[in-house]
């Protein structure tokens, strides 16, 4: 089997979801032209040599409908020839669309392949889309299909985990973006021009640095709701054990929507050569597998135990892991059952500071995990992305 390398791993600034945001008045598709630009003057690319584009996203409606994978490419003025397609395996696409990339070079179909995802929450709301399993109370029963809060807040119960140990992830993960952000960790960002506002957005905009535990503790829990309509009854029907749903998980402690895209340039070792670049890390393994749909959040927690597994592997045997922070009780469950040491676990801040541009996240999460192995100079990681009904894929990489 053919060896699948990352060559390089760019992505847009996280713009705040509504329309004083600063990517709001870009469509998706003026968005992805920037990144194509960039990486193809970053790498000395020729368009011609790219042979498929594989893009998560999640809400395909409006602007990011019929398949805006080539229609971006069609924007971009690059070659017909190349083929596209968006896929959506919810909040893991972006990650899924990397993996399904690296298959494609594995296997030999090609030498060179575009990965990435694209969200603008801002333009495209979660839910236009208007699915009947998002909306139908009867369809919802029958699958158990439940929106990504009531699964947090089933976390929480069931493991028992607090109010205050999720304000804790949630401040840490401000904390955390805010001195990455100071400190020019995210290498991987591409400034992007807003000429109707007349801006450049070259940071992360959803990050709140003035964020503390007591205004983290006077937020009101925002699924409650929900539960009274049913989840509660659905999720206590299966979950005998428990007495009651914990509502713990509030907009403090939850992920950001955000605007944002990104794309990865994944290839053979023969690309490298004709380029004249080194790769940055080879894909090792990877794999996907859903949880309980009524959890939603906990697949990236399985997957990752499960690649670890596959691979002969523990915590301990993987420098840096970066989790889909849906949520703040994933990362609690996370550290528990993969004994991961919180210095290990999303160093740089997770979605919940970050913002979640749901297509998108996963790729950038691959990004962000490829410049901190390098700036600490370490050898391997793991990058782990949750969906709805339990969906969760998981990827090693390894420094080249």
């Amino acid at each position: 089997m053919t060896t699948a390398y990352i060559y390089d791993a760019i992505r847009t600034p996280r713009g705040r979801a509504k329309a004083s945001g600063g990517l709001a008045d870009l469509t998706p598709l003026q968005l992805l032209a920037t990144l194509y630009e960039a990486l193809q003057q970053r790498n000395g690319l020729d368009p011609a040599q790219i042979e498929d584009v594989v893009l998560g996203c999640v809400t395909q409606s409006g602007e990011q409908a019929g398949n805006v994978a080539k229609a971006s490419l069609l924007y971009a003025g690059w070659p017909d020839h190349i083929p596209g397609i968006t896929i959506n395996r919810y909040c893991s696409s972006g990650l899924d669309a990397l993996n399904f990339a690296g298959l494609k070079v594995q296997a030999g179909q090609a030498r060179a392949v575009l990965a990435g995802g694209v969200e603008m929450m801002s333009r495209v709301p979660m839910m236009s889309d208007k699915a009947a399993i998002f909306s139908d109370p009867a369809l919802i029963a029958q699958c158990r299909m439940l929106m990504m809060g009531s699964g947090a807040d089933l976390v929480a119960s069931l493991g028992e985990i607090s109010r205050e140990e999720v304000d804790q992830i949630a401040y840490q993960s401000q904390q955390r973006a805010a001195a990455a952000r100071a400190e020019g960790r995210y290498k991987s960002i591409i400034p992007v021009q807003n000429p109707v506002k007349d801006i450049t957005v070259s940071e992360d905009e959803c990050i709140r640095a003035d964020t503390t535990l007591d205004s983290l503790a006077a937020m009101e829990p925002v699924f409650a709701e929900l539960g009274k309509q049913g989840a509660d009854q659905l999720q206590l029907a299966t979950h005998q054990q428990l007495s009651s749903i914990q509502h713990v998980h509030t907009a403090g402690n939850s992920p950001a929507m955000a605007d944002a895209a990104a794309l990865i340039l994944v290839g053979d070792a023969a690309l490298g050569e004709q380029l004249g670049i080194a790769p940055r890390v080879e894909i090792v393994s990877a794999t996907s597998i859903c949880e309980d749909p009524l959890e939603v959040i906990s697949g990236c927690v399985l997957a990752a135990q499960r690649l670890l597994e596959q691979q002969g592997m523990n915590s301990a045997d993987v420098d840096l892991f970066e989790v889909h922070e849906a949520f703040a009780a994933t990362s609690i469950k996370c550290m528990r059952e993969l004994n991961i040491h919180a210095d290990k676990l999303n160093v740089n801040g997770g979605v919940i500071a970050l913002g979640h541009p749901m297509g998108a996240t996963g790729a950038i999460m691959l990004g962000t995990l490829l410049d901190e192995l390098e700036r600490q100079n370490l050898g391997s990681g793991l990058v782990a992305a949750s969906g709805a009904a339990g969906t969760g894929t998981a990827m090693l990489i390894r420094r080249v």
